[in-house]
């Protein structure tokens, strides 16, 4: 069911499209049967969750920190995190700096726009998302390759195409003068509407593994 699934999925996408699969909850088998499919990008929300599977599982997944990152807990990712999508605040920003120096490696992150209505998402406005940037070019190991955002969780096509449509114009404006590879937006609800509004990576958990555990 799984790879059948996967393979829905990515027949539903452009191939330039990155599927990161939300592994986070699920068991280790589930997440064998899509690695041996061919799939290499996963996503885990839990940082204590993703240490353990990047320990069991095959070192040539790709994991992507997904889910809101608190600085004290980088140290534990950074050695071999693939890419973190919420960085939401300058000072997180620093740390990751911090850590991938350490670690002698420079690590990828895309910077959270917050594009919902609720206010429990987190992430920077486009002003401020505009006033890192500029300081962000003096860290050396640290490299934002794009930007992510969150729509609200709504059925509202309407308002979802504006959040999705307003965070494409940011980005298309600033991509090339930063090189940017990423625009991260689009789950299991939204992910067609985002991808037809220039989304190159999403993020889908349930129309993958099932229902959350």
């Amino acid at each position: 069911m799984i790879v059948a699934n996967l393979k829905q999925l990515k027949d539903d996408v452009p191939a330039a499209v990155t599927v990161v699969a939300v592994s986070k909850t699920k068991p280790i088998d589930a997440i064998q049967q899509a690695y041996e499919a061919g799939h290499l990008d996963f996503g885990e929300n839990k940082v204590q969750e993703l240490c353990q599977k990047h320990e069991t599982l095959p070192k040539d997944i790709r994991w992507h920190m997904i889910g809101h990152l608190q600085r004290n807990k980088v140290k534990y990712i950074a050695p071999f995190v693939h890419l973190i999508h919420g960085v939401d605040s300058e000072r997180l920003l620093n740390e990751i700096n911090k850590q991938g120096a350490k670690n002698n490696r420079v690590i990828d992150v895309l910077l959270q726009i917050h594009i919902a209505e609720e206010s429990t998402k987190f992430g920077f406005s486009y002003a401020e998302a505009e006033a890192i940037l500029s300081k962000a070019k003096t860290l050396e190991n640290v490299r934002i390759t794009g930007l992510m955002g969150m729509a609200s969780y709504t059925d509202n096509n309407v308002q979802l195409t504006s959040e999705f449509s307003g965070l494409q114009d940011f980005y298309n404006k600033l991509q090339a003068s930063n090189n940017w590879t990423t625009l991260s937006m689009g789950m299991s609800n939204d992910y067609k509407l985002a991808v037809s509004l220039g989304s190159t990576m999403i993020r889908v958990g349930s129309l993958i593994f099932g229902s959350r555990n």
